[in-house]
C-alpha cells in the first residue's frame, strides 16, 4: 500500500558527496557536544582529561535529524522553500544546534560561539554543562518553536504554524517513542483542519528508529502494511525510506522528498486556481533508519547501534575506561573532519554552500521567532459592547454572550491572524454570535444540515482539548493571536502542556533575539459553580491554582465578575504579549454590576472597594466582605445586604477582586499591591470573610505575608457537589449568603450574642432553602428574586 522510489537516485556524485559530508560534519558536531570539553579538533590524542566529566545528551536520534536536516536544506535552496523545521524529539537537541551552527545562525545569535576552532570549543563545552545550554531543542536553539522536552506535541505545533501561513512548509519529525502518545495519536487529525488554498503545508516525517528508553517502539513493530493502512486511513498518502547503507538512503531520501514537495506544491495549486475544497491526501514520509546510526557498532561486546543501547550516551565510561576512550577518538575520526573543517576550524567552503542563505535559513526564519512577524490585532472598542447598567444590579445579561459579540467582531477585523478554539464548546460557551461572521473549519466530508461547517472557518473545534491547546501554541509562537475556551473543570487536560508553554515564555523573556509573541489567552466558562446540567465530575476549579504554579512574571489570573467587567479584561488580554491569562467567567445570566467606565476603572486598578455596597461610609469598617469570582460576589452582596438589614449598625466594607494577582506583595508578582495599599484596603486588624471562586486554600498561599492574614476567612470550593441548583451548589460549599452572615457574627468580636437571634435565623434559613430544592426541584423565590436594593431606595419607616 505504501509507496517507495527503490530505484530513484536523483543526486550526482558531487552531490551526494556534498550532502554526506554536511551529515558527517553534524554528526561529528553531534558527538563533540555530547563527550568533548577540549581538544575540539582532534589535533591531539584524546586524553581524560578532555572528556566533560558528566556525559549527558541523546544520540540514538541525533543521526536522523541531521540526515533530514540537511535534505531539507538542499531542497529548500533548490525551491527557494520558506520552511521551518519542528523536531518531536526534541532531546535530538545536540544535532539541532550543530546544524545551526554549520548555516551560522548561531554564531550570528552568539558571537562567541564563532565557526572557527575556538568557537567549536565553546559549543561543545556549553552543551548539557552548567551555565550552557540544555540538551533539548530549547528556547536558545534558533530556528526552534518545539523544544520536544515532553513528548506528544510536535505534529499539533506543526498544524499551529501552517494555519494562515500559506507560503510556510513545516518539516515535523516525529520521533517513533513520542508516536505512542496520546496527543501525538489524535494530532494526525490535523489534516481535516488544514485548507491548502489559505494554509501553509505540514510534512510530517515519522522517524522510525525502533527503541525508547528501554523497549521496542510500537510502530516500528507492527507490519508495513498496517502502519501503511494507518497512515492512509488518516488521510495521508506514505512514503517509505528506509536502509542502513548511507548512500543509498541518501538517494532514496532525495527523491521521496522531491516526490512529496511536488504533491504539496500541486495540492496547493489545485486549491489555490479552481477553489476546490475537497480534503486532499497529503504526503508523509517514513523513515526507517538504525537507532544510533554511525555511531559505536558494539560496546563490551553488546550490540549498541540499532538498539535501545544507541538512546543516549553509547560510551558511558570514557573518563574513567581507556578501552572506551580509544573507541570514541575512532568514532569521532570516522568522520573524517580534517576534510570538513578548514585548519582555522570553520566548516569548508563545500559545506557552507549546501545550506540557503538569509531568512531561508530554517534556524533564521522569522516564522519560528514569532514576535518579529507578530502584527497588533485590530480590536474593536469594547465600550460599544457595554450592558447598560444604571444602577447596581439592576439588570442581568450572560456575560459571556456580551462577550461573543465582541469576539464575533475581532473575528471580522481580523481574517488572517486571529482564531478561536475550543472543544465543542464555542457555542455552549455563548460565544455563538462568531458564526455570524465564520464557521467552523473542516475538511472533511460534510452534509445538509450542518451548523456553520466550512472550509474556511475561523473556529476551530475539536474533541481533544490537547488538539486545541497545541494549535494555539503553534499559532501563537509563529506571530498570531487567539482565544481557548473551554469548561472549566476539563482544562486540567492540558496541565502538562500549560507546564511548557509556560517554561518557554519564562526562557525566551530573557533571551534578546527571541521577540515577545502574542499572550496564550484562556477563557474557562461552564464553570463549578453553574452546573445545572452536569456533576461532580464538571466541578474543577484548581486550574487557576496550577498557573499560580509558574512564574509570575508569565502568568495572569482574572475573576472579572460581571459582563463589562469581562470586556474590558478580554480586550486587556489580547493586547497584552508574552502572557499566560486565565479568565474565569459565567455564562449564566448573572447582575451587572459596574457601568463601562467604572468596570474599566475596577479592572485597572485590579482590586477595588465597592463603595455602593459598603456601609463603612469611610470609617475603619468592623469586617472586610472580599469577593472574588461571578457567583461569589452575588453571594457577597446578598450576604452585605443581609448585614444592612439586620444589623445596621455595622459598619461593613465591600472588597472585589478581579485581577487576583494583586492579592500578592509586589516583591512576588508583577501585579502585586503594595502593603501600605493592601492594609488600607484590607485593615491590619478587622476580620475578612473572603468569598472566592476556587479553593480557599490558594487566597491563604497569596497572602500569607500581609499584615492581616491572621484574620483571614476564606469560604470556597471544598469539593462537594452534584447536579443541582445554583444556589444548592454554593451551600453545599458553605459559600452561600446566609453562611457568610454566620462568619462575621462568628468572627467579628464581641457580634456573637446581640447577633444569636440572627445566627440562628441564618442557620434556618439555609435549611430552609435546601428543603425547597428538594421538593420542587429549583431554588426558592426568596433567592432567584432576590435583588440589591441601594439604601437610599429604601424609605424610612
Amino acid at each position: 500500500m505504501e509507496t517507495t522510489l527503490e530505484t530513484a537516485a536523483p543526486l550526482s556524485e558531487a552531490e551526494l558527496a556534498r550532502l554526506d559530508a554536511y551529515w558527517r560534519a553534524a554528526n561529528y558536531l553531534t558527538v563533540g557536544q555530547i563527550y568533548l570539553l577540549d581538544n575540539p579538533l582532534l589535533r591531539e590524542p584524546l586524553r581524560p582529561e578532555h572528556i566533560k566529566p558528566r556525559l549527558l545528551g541523546h544520540w540514538g536520534t541525533s543521526p536522523g535529524l541531521s540526515l533530514l536536516y540537511a535534505h531539507l536544506n538542499r531542497t529548500i535552496v533548490a525551491r527557494d522553500l520558506n520552511a521551518i523545521y519542528v523536531t518531536g524529539p526534541g532531546h535530538g537537541g545536540p544535532a539541532i544546534v550543530a546544524n545551526t551552527w554549520l548555516e551560522g545562525t548561531y554564531s550570528e545569535l552568539y558571537p562567541s560561539v564563532s565557526r572557527d576552532e575556538a568557537g567549536m570549543a565553546r559549543l561543545f563545552r556549553q552543551f548539557s554543562f552548567p551555565g550552557g545550554i540544555p540538551s533539548h531543542v530549547a528556547p536558545e536553539v534558533p530556528g526552534s518553536i518545539h523544544e520536544g522536552g515532553e513528548l506528544g506535541y510536535s505534529l499539533m505545533h506543526a498544524y499551529g504554524a501552517a494555519f494562515d501561513n500559506p507560503d510556510l512548509l513545516v518539516a515535523c519529525v516525529i520521533g517513533d517513542g513520542e508516536a505512542e502518545t496520546g496527543p501525538l495519536a489524535t494530532s494526525w487529525l490535523s489534516n481535516v483542519f488544514l485548507n491548502p488554498a489559505r494554509d501553509g503545508a505540514v510534512l510530517p516525517i515519522l522517524h522510525l528508529n525502533g527503541y525508547k528508553i528501554a523497549n521496542p517502539t510500537v510502530l516500528d513493530r507492527i507490519p508495513r502494511d498496517d502502519l501503511a493502512s494507518l497512515m492512509r486511513g488518516y488521510g495521508y498518502e506514505p512514503y517509505i525510506v528506509e536502509g542502513d547503507e548511507p548512500a543509498a538512503v541518501h538517494q532514496l531520501l532525495a527523491a521521496t522528498l522531491d516526490r512529496a514537495l511536488d504533491e504539496i506544491a500541486a495540492i496547493q495549486r489545485h486549491a489555490r486556481t479552481t477553489g476546490d475544497t475537497t480534503r486532499p491526501r497529503w504526503p508523509m514520509i517514513v523513515l526507517r533508519t538504525p537507532k544510533g546510526w554511525t555511531g559505536p557498532s558494539t560496546v563490551d561486546g553488546q550490540q549498541v547501534e540499532g538498539t535501545f543501547r544507541a538512546h543516549q550516551v553509547p560510551l558511558a565510561g570514557v573518563r574513567d575506561n581507556p578501552a572506551h576512550l580509544v573507541e570514541l577518538e575512532q568514532w569521532l575520526r570516522s568522520y573524517r573532519p580534517e576534510e570538513l573543517f578548514d585548519p582555522t576550524g570553520a566548516p569548508v567552503a563545500e559545506l557552507t554552500a549546501l545550506p540557503p542563505a538569509g531568512e531561508r535559513r530554517m534556524s533564521a526564519n522569522p516564522h519560528a521567532n514569532g514576535g518579529v512577524v507578530l502584527r497588533d490585532l485590530v480590536l474593536p472598542d469594547f465600550r460599544e459592547y457595554a450592558v447598560e447598567v444604571d444602577e447596581p444590579g439592576g439588570s442581568t445579561a450572560e456575560a459571556a454572550r456580551v462577550l461573543g459579540g465582541w469576539v464575533r467582531d475581532v473575528v471580522r477585523a481580523n481574517p488572517d491572524r486571529f482564531r478561536l478554539f475550543g472543544p465543542d464548546e464555542v457555542a455552549s460557551n455563548r460565544l455563538g454570535a462568531a458564526f455570524e461572521v465564520t464557521d467552523r473549519v473542516f475538511l472533511g466530508a460534510r452534509y445538509d444540515g450542518d451548523d456553520h461547517l466550512g472550509p474556511d472557518g475561523r473556529v476551530m473545534e475539536v474533541l481533544s482539548e490537547h488538539l486545541c491547546q497545541g494549535w494555539l501554541e503553534g499559532y501563537l509562537l509563529t506571530g498570531r493571536h487567539g482565544i481557548f475556551t473551554s469548561y472549566e473543570a476539563f482544562i486540567h487536560i492540558v496541565d502538562a502542556m500549560l507546564n511548557q508553554h509556560a517554561k518557554w515564555l519564562k526562557v525566551t523573556r530573557h533571551i534578546p533575539w527571541r521577540r515577545p509573541i502574542a499572550s496564550l489567552n484562556y477563557l474557562l466558562s461552564s464553570h463549578v459553580w453553574r452546573q445545572d446540567h452536569n456533576g461532580f465530575s464538571h466541578q474543577d476549579p484548581g486550574f487557576i491554582d496550577h498557573v499560580v504554579n509558574k512564574k509570575a512574571e508569565v502568568v495572569r489570573v482574572y475573576l472579572p465578575p460581571d459582563a463589562n467587567t469581562l470586556l474590558s479584561t478580554m480586550d486587556h488580554c489580547l493586547r497584552s504579549r508574552h502572557y499566560i491569562n486565565v479568565v474565569v467567567a459565567g455564562k449564566q445570566s448573572s447582575p451587572n454590576w459596574l457601568s463601562m467606565d467604572e468596570a474599566v476603572l475596577h479592572c485597572t486598578r485590579g482590586l477595588g472597594i465597592w463603595d455602593w455596597a459598603s456601609s463603612d461610609n469611610g470609617q475603619e469598617p468592623d469586617v472586610v466582605l472580599a469577593c472574588a469570582g461571578d457567583v461569589p460576589t452575588l453571594e457577597t452582596l446578598a450576604a452585605a445586604d443581609l448585614l444592612r438589614q439586620h444589623l445596621p449598625d455595622l459598619k461593613v466594607r465591600v472588597v472585589n477582586v478581579v485581577d487576583l494577582m494583586r492579592l500578592q506583595p509586589e516583591s512576588e508578582h508583577p501585579h502585586g499591591l503594595a502593603d501600605r495599599q493592601f492594609d488600607t484596603v484590607f485593615t491590619t486588624d478587622k476580620p475578612i470573610i473572603f468569598a472566592y471562586h476556587g479553593y480557599p486554600w490558594l487566597i491563604h498561599r497569596l497572602t500569607y505575608r500581609r499584615a492581616n492574614h491572621r484574620n483571614l476567612h476564606v469560604r470556597g470550593y471544598k469539593e462537594e457537589g452534584t447536579t443541582t441548583t445554583p444556589f444548592d451548589m454554593v451551600m453545599l460549599n458553605d459559600l452561600d449568603r446566609f453562611h457568610l452572615v454566620i462568619d462575621v457574627i462568628d468572627r467579628v468580636p464581641g457580634l456573637g450574642t446581640r447577633a444569636a437571634h440572627l445566627r440562628q435565623a441564618m442557620v434556618d434559613a439555609r435549611q430552609r432553602c435546601r428543603d425547597y430544592t428538594r421538593r420542587y426541584g429549583e431554588d426558592a423565590p426568596e433567592i432567584t428574586e432576590w435583588r440589591w436594593v441601594h439604601p437610599e431606595s429604601v424609605t424610612n419607616p
